[in-house]
């Protein structure tokens, strides 16, 4: 029979409100990862979590482990978590919702003299938001799983310009763990990962519903640095038969690759498309035609092939743009991830805790990566959570009503409960 567990949302409350004072910048909330910012949030939570009696203890990564023992400490373990670093002038929920919701699950357990039969793991992962201050994805999960490869710890911070071998080293971790291929977590001691987050986009705000059940989490493809050169010349004396305007080719060249989106979604693709940058450069002004245009496009789906299609029209559109406006496309090189799907039997497992709670829940894709996708594709087995917010994410207006967090944390608890036993 599963418990019925309160959680302690009275915890979470009080940490939110404490992350937010040390980290307020001014304008948003600023944790840095592996720095200052992201320090000082994980220290605090690691005194609330000591506070309640949780074992604590970092990874040579930086990931904090906090821990309510089970009954047989030699069982597979639950683990409960997500990133406590933000972006610059972000929001104060954006990660640090998915850690307190952990804290918040097992200070319940705690308080109800509940234990569970494996151990309960509330994990603070390093570094999520690593492409706003690393220029790769999920070292500190990817670290922690054997996934983050040794010559990734060179990259460069972008505001630093040091390594993120010398960021680990500087806040007291060990780079060398990654290097001689160390896990803290795998498939053989984690039975499962769960991630709440919020939900960064207006689907569970639009239809007034406070929690979502994540299907999956998109794979992307990317074009990070494109333009496309064609000449300048004078915008007054030039006429058309004679530009070679770089500006309206990527115009057009956007135009048709969102028309093939509207398309593949009347299709049932699930997916979104993103002209991230489009512009000229510096070197263009008033009365001249651009000569040259910059972009980068962020294709993301749940399904590879709605990524492919899309990129297929833009590969063919290319050619005929160039032969028809005389300028020449330059795409570089095309990055990739893998879609990671979450596991079944944690859906229906947090859809049948929400029912027996009546807590009205959507399934749902992610359109945002999460360390999720990491575990996942460690091959241990994950869910998302995501929670209603309001105003988006990475901005300093980032919003959650405290009564959806609740119900979040009421369906985790539930979930969890029966996970560990």
């Amino acid at each position: 029979m599963i418990p019925n567990l309160s959680p302690d949302v009275e915890l979470a409350t009080r940490l939110f409100d404490e992350l937010r004072e040390a980290s307020f910048d001014g304008v948003g909330i600023t944790r840095d990862a592996y720095g200052a910012g992201e320090r000082r949030a994980h220290e605090q939570v690691r005194a609330a979590a000591e506070g309640i009696g949780l074992e604590c203890h970092a990874d040579p990564v930086g990931n904090l482990l906090m821990t309510l023992p089970g009954s047989d400490r030699k069982a597979k373990r639950v683990v409960i978590g997500s990133h406590l670093d933000s972006v610059a002038e972000g929001g104060n929920f954006d990660g640090a919702a998915g850690v307190l919701v952990g804290l918040a699950a097992v200070s319940g357990m705690k308080r109800a003299g509940f234990v569970p039969g494996r151990d309960v793991t509330v994990v603070a992962v390093r570094a999520e938001e690593a492409g706003s201050w690393f220029p790769i994805s999920y070292p500190g999960s990817r670290g922690a799983l054997g996934l983050l490869k040794p010559e990734e710890l060179q990259v460069k911070r972008q505001d630093t310009g040091r390594s993120l071998a010398d960021h680990m080293r500087e806040e007291g971790f060990d780079p060398g763990f990654v290097e001689a291929g160390g896990k803290t977590f795998s498939s053989d001691d984690t039975a499962a990962f769960l991630e709440l987050h919020i939900e960064q986009g207006p689907v569970l705000e639009g239809q007034g519903v406070p929690v979502g059940i994540v299907t999956g989490i998109p794979g992307t493809r990317r074009l990070r640095a494109s333009r496309v050169l064609g000449e300048y010349n004078h915008s007054g004396a030039t006429p058309r038969r004679y530009r070679r305007d770089a500006a309206i080719a990527l115009a057009e060249l956007a135009h048709r690759v969102d028309d093939r989106w509207v398309e593949l979604e009347a299709r049932g693709h699930a997916m979104v498309v993103t002209f991230c940058v489009m512009g000229t450069t510096e070197d263009a002004g008033f009365t001249k035609i651009a000569g040259e245009a910059r972009f980068q496009l962020d294709v993301r789906s749940v399904n590879p092939r709605s990524c492919d299609l899309l990129m297929e029209t833009l590969y063919e559109a290319v050619p005929e743009i160039e032969a028809r406006r005389g300028v020449r496309f330059e795409l570089g090189a095309e990055t990739t991830s893998r879609a990671a799907p979450m596991d079944a039997e944690i859906q229906s497992g947090l859809a049948r805790a929400a029912d027996a709670l009546g807590i009205r829940h959507l399934s749902m894709a992610s359109g945002a990566g999460h360390d999720a996708a990491a575990f996942a594709m460690a091959g241990i087995p994950s869910g998302m959570v995501f929670v209603r917010n309001q105003n988006g994410s990475h901005n300093p207006k980032e919003a959650m009503r405290m009564e959806d967090f609740a119900d979040a944390c009421a369906v985790v608890t539930r979930w969890a409960s029966e996970a560990a036993q």
